[in-house]
């Protein structure tokens, strides 16, 4: 990649907007922890970030009624009309939750779910596809155990959340055998591997997965 190149251009002039999603109900987290020193990547590499903490937010559950057939717009009036606007507006998304039951937490499946409402629009009603951008999206996830398929739903589910925003899945960062909070703080070389893989995100130098 150029210098020059526009990813890098945008991020100097301060118009690319990061947003970091936070599905962990637990404050100061080993997920929290990490998702923090990956946008400080971001923000050191140009980008404007912006923290979301699902835990903090009101979000219903998706009720499958499927008013966004109609226009793609959720009928539920609660905090996701908010995060709908970040997310469309975001030029680069980092999800990061922890592991519970080999998913992500219910607070950030909450968020998922009630992006069909987004997918709805962008695949049956064919609206937003004006949207030119090459936006992408890193996944931070952290497990307690060590199990070989410990990630393979979560990183599933992420791809096709990313995919109903528009945003192209490109890497992720997934700790295997982390439970205590604050553990992740032992581990310098993972707190550094998350740093660079905010700034690998603003810059586009990371490969796609």
């Amino acid at each position: 990649m150029s210098a020059w190149s526009p990813a890098l251009s945008n991020a100097l002039l301060g118009n690319m907007k990061v947003l970091g999603i936070m599905g962990s109900p637990r404050r100061r987290s080993n997920t929290e922890i990490l998702l923090d020193k990956a946008m400080e990547g971001a923000r050191e590499a140009g980008a404007e970030v912006e923290k979301v903490l699902v835990s903090k937010l009101k979000i219903s559950s998706c009720l499958e009624i499927y008013a966004c057939l109609k226009d793609g717009n959720c009928a539920i009036k609660d905090d996701m009309q908010l995060l709908y606007k970040k997310l469309l507006e975001a030029d680069h998304i980092i999800f990061a939750s922890p592991i519970f039951f080999y998913g992500v937490t219910s607070q950030a499946k909450a968020v998922i779910d009630r992006c069909q409402a987004l997918w709805i629009k962008r695949y049956v009603l064919n609206m937003g596809g004006e949207d030119e951008r090459e936006r992408r999206g890193i996944f931070i996830s952290v497990g307690a155990t060590r199990g070989a398929k410990l990630f393979d739903g979560a990183v599933l589910t992420v791809k096709y959340f990313f995919d109903a925003v528009g945003v192209k899945y490109s890497g992720d960062l997934l700790v295997r055998g982390i439970d205590k909070k604050g553990q992740i703080e032992e581990n310098p070389a993972t707190l550094a591997d998350a740093f660079r893989l905010g700034q690998e995100l603003v810059l586009g130098n990371k490969h796609d997965a």
